[in-house]
């Protein structure tokens, strides 16, 4: 079976067709970095991993752009606030974001584009939409008009005249209809501002991403992902404007991928209900790769429901697979042996670990039933082990390496089990854990200053120098080592 994925626009699975034979490009909308990243914000990001990782492993070369809106009314907010400057907290949070996606083993993209480095993009783009008559200027302000666009709603399943109708928006009798949409927004005082033929101002939130991946990925490419909370508006305004912009009859975007929500103890995550969890804060209870695990094993357009019981069910199943490891490890140290019956259903049940695999990612990248086959795999491992230990098999050589190969080939394709496959030793392990642990320490300390509240920040910065470790503070922010 090939690769076949549900495609949000057509509302059914379609078989993959690369735009062109061998590549894959695509886009995934990125952070706002005016904040830590959430657990909703780790989900999308952790399946384009998986899915990039099968797309490589299955012989594509990709191109991965992910973007991030560092030009934006939250970060805007929050600089005043905090009375820095607006790129400061953006830079403080895009920092913040590799830091937790290094430690969930997300892979980077092939390019990071930001907002305020592609205002040549985004204005070109705006002015073209309108030369072709997408677009008009009022006072300042560029509104994309949505009755232009004759498939406007067609990736949502939305009806125009039914959103009109529909309309909670304040009513702004300057636009030509309620739903049409902000371009380019006229500088207010206070606020980071760009020249433009319509005067001093900035994108709207929409434009950004059409003008970044046109540069990097062409006017048309293959996938486009992100959470189901950005089908509408975000991607439904994104098509309006990439393909009206474009002038040619190719679709800006082939497929379409988006994740579904995650919930906290079955409620939608929302700061109001105070379930709005940090990823930064739950590593500080557990294992990175116990979250990611966590994550992969649900279908990604399934819900997720987020609780410290699932995590700690996470744990537990990551250990059923962490003991084939141990096994095969343990296995690969003795003598070995011929083949035996034994031996060829161990190979036989790699062989078909693989295929099942494949079947399984194939199928709209079904990483929850890809999990099932690992555990399968590691239930015949285990077995296998068994009989070797109670001396009634001397382990056969190239069913142990075809087991291992498969094993780990899943393995590295989720992403789980990084330590144990490399074969990093307790010690290496344990250090992997204090390095995770200074930089909670030191964010904590720097949340402090950033309050102004000295007492605290001091007290660590004592209490650390007690036990041998020096904080050093510079402007591009703190670090640690050992007297």
């Amino acid at each position: 079976m090939s690769l076949r994925v549900y495609n949000t626009l057509t509302k059914q699975k379609e078989g993959f067709v690369p735009l062109e034979p061998g590549k894959v490009k695509m886009y995934v909308c990125g952070v706002t970095p005016y904040n830590h990243p959430h657990i909703g914000n780790a989900r999308p990001f952790i399946t384009w991993d998986v899915i990039k990782r099968y797309l490589e492993y299955s012989g594509y070369k990709v191109t991965h752009v992910q973007n991030f809106t560092d030009v934006d009314d939250k970060i805007i907010k929050a600089a005043n606030k905090e009375g820095v400057s607006w790129d400061a907290i953006a830079a403080r949070y895009i920092q913040g974001y590799f830091e937790v996606m290094d430690r969930l083993h997300v892979r980077r993209a092939d390019v990071y584009p930001t907002v305020s480095g592609h205002m040549a993009e985004i204005i070109t783009m705006v002015k073209t939409l309108i030369e072709n008559g997408f677009a008009y200027v009022v006072d300042g302000d560029v509104y994309y008009q949505v009755e232009s666009f004759p498939g406007y709603g067609k990736l949502s399943g939305r009806n125009l005249e039914d959103m009109k109708a529909g309309a909670r928006v304040e009513v702004d009798t300057r636009k030509k209809h309620p739903m049409d949409f902000a371009l380019w927004k006229s500088a207010k005082p206070g606020e980071p501002a760009w020249e433009s033929p319509w005067g001093a101002g900035r994108p709207g939130w929409h434009i950004e991403c059409s003008a970044m991946s046109k540069k990097y990925l062409g006017h048309s490419f293959d996938f486009h992902g992100g959470g189901s909370d950005l089908i509408f508006p975000h991607h439904e305004n994104e098509i309006a404007q990439s393909e009206a912009s474009a002038g040619v009859e190719e679709p800006f975007v082939r497929y379409w991928l988006h994740n579904g929500f995650i919930t906290v103890n079955e409620e939608k995550m929302s700061k109001s209900l105070d379930n709005f969890f940090l990823v930064k804060d739950i590593l500080a209870h557990y294992p990175a790769e116990v979250l990611r695990y966590f994550i992969v094993a649900t279908h990604y357009r399934s819900p997720l429901d987020f609780s410290d019981e699932r995590l700690t069910e996470a744990a537990r199943s990551l250990e059923r697979l962490r003991t084939a490891v141990e096994n095969l490890r343990q296995m690969e140290s003795m003598a070995g042996g011929g083949c035996t019956p034994a031996g060829d259903k161990l190979r036989e049940s790699a062989i078909q670990a693989k295929r099942s695999f494949v079947e399984a990612m194939d199928d709209d990248f079904n990483t929850a039933l890809a999990v099932s086959v690992l555990f399968g795999l590691a239930k015949e491992i285990n077995i296998y082990q068994s009989s070797v230990v109670a001396g009634t098999e001397i382990p056969d050589v190239d069913a142990l390496r075809q087991a291992k190969e498969a094993y780990y080939s899943v393995m590295d394709i989720l992403g789980i089990l990084v330590a144990e496959r490399e074969g990093r030793g307790k010690e290496e392990e344990a250090a992997g854990v204090v390095e995770g642990l200074m930089e909670l320490i030191i964010a904590l300390r720097q949340d402090a200053r950033q309050k102004k509240d000295w007492p605290t920040a001091d007290k660590i910065r004592d209490s650390l120098a007690a036990l041998g470790i020096v904080i050093e503070d510079s402007a591009q922010g703190s670090r640690w080592k050992q007297k």
